[in-house]
């Protein structure tokens, strides 16, 4: 399955933000037209909503002794999401470049912080909670491709895909990495059940994409500990997943996608299920949350 051996980062344990959109949205009152934050960096009130945010857990490594990853706020900055919204495609590679060098500005402000990461998010072209058709690798690189270009061109120190259903495209992301020559993760959600949405197993999922286009990590997001516990199947390729960010709930993606008000979930459960799973990672590196999580969360997560 390869190493788990991640060169590029220095501190070993980093705090990641928690659940960027959910958070906005519902504790801050800000609209984001299909789920996109990224408009936000376009100009100055988003820009200080946005410093506000991500100083939280910078403040949360601070106490941690722990290095921070900096997420950007491009889940949504590829093609079809992005026109939904009137952004054409010089308009996203302006924006995704736009995001990182904001990102670079606060890395450059954080001080006493071990050490600071730019990861460059990638969101499915599809639904974040419901399988699509299956992808081919290929037209799902090809259609990454701009957006991974554009943020490997702004600097940023990996890619990462969150929230990803399907294994194919997981597969085309990492091949769009690869010829752009930026270090990539690959990360997928799970059902209940600790199964990709397309029924696949997360096991499975890791070991397809090794077979035909292997990653330097992958990372587990948006489901309930309680959800990926049972992913969790024994084995080396434990060793490959290096970051895992949980929802606050338990509730699933249907009943979350149809739920009116945040769960913020029970945060003792929350905390405890994810010190389980922690056992069963040897390679955890990167600790933050999900929907429905915000700094407080994040902070229970490292026991502060």
């Amino acid at each position: 399955m390869g190493t788990a051996e991640i060169p590029f980062w220095s501190s070993g344990r980093y705090v990641s933000d928690g659940g960027l959109e959910t958070d906005l949205i519902f504790n801050h009152g800000v609209d984001l037209p299909e789920f996109a934050s990224f408009p936000l960096v376009e100009n100055d009130d988003g820009r200080r909503l946005l410093r506000r945010y991500y100083d939280g857990y910078a403040a949360v490594a601070r106490r941690a002794g722990a290095g921070l990853t900096l997420e950007s706020p491009t889940w949504r900055a590829n093609h079809d999401w992005g026109a939904r919204i009137g952004y054409d495609a010089a308009a996203l590679t302006r924006i995704n470049q736009t995001a990182i060098e904001f990102l670079d500005q606060l890395r450059a402000s954080y001080t006493r912080i071990l050490d600071v990461r730019i990861i460059g998010a990638i969101g499915p072209r599809g639904d974040g909670y419901v399988a699509g058709d299956k992808a081919d690798p290929d037209e799902a690189a090809n259609y990454h491709s701009d957006q991974v270009e554009a943020l490997a061109d702004a600097g940023v120190d990996v890619v990462a895909s969150y929230t990803i259903t399907g294994v194919e495209e997981g597969i085309g992301i990492a091949r769009a990495a690869r010829r752009a020559g930026v270090p990539v993760l690959i990360g997928f959600t799970v059902e209940t059940d600790g199964r990709l949405p397309d029924g696949t197993s997360l096991r499975d999922a890791v070991a397809r994409v090794e077979a035909e286009e292997p990653a330097d990590g992958y990372l587990v997001n948006c489901a309930h500990p309680t959800h990926i516990a049972p992913a969790l199947e024994e084995g080396d390729w434990l060793r490959r997943i290096v970051q895992v960010n949980p929802n606050a709930s338990t509730l699933s993606h249907a009943e979350l996608d149809a739920a009116a008000e945040l769960d913020a979930g029970d945060l003792s459960l929350l905390t405890s299920s994810y010190d389980a799973l922690r056992d069963r990672l040897p390679a955890l590196s990167i600790v933050g949350g999900c929907c429905g999580t915000d700094a407080r969360h994040v902070a229970a997560l490292w026991g502060l």
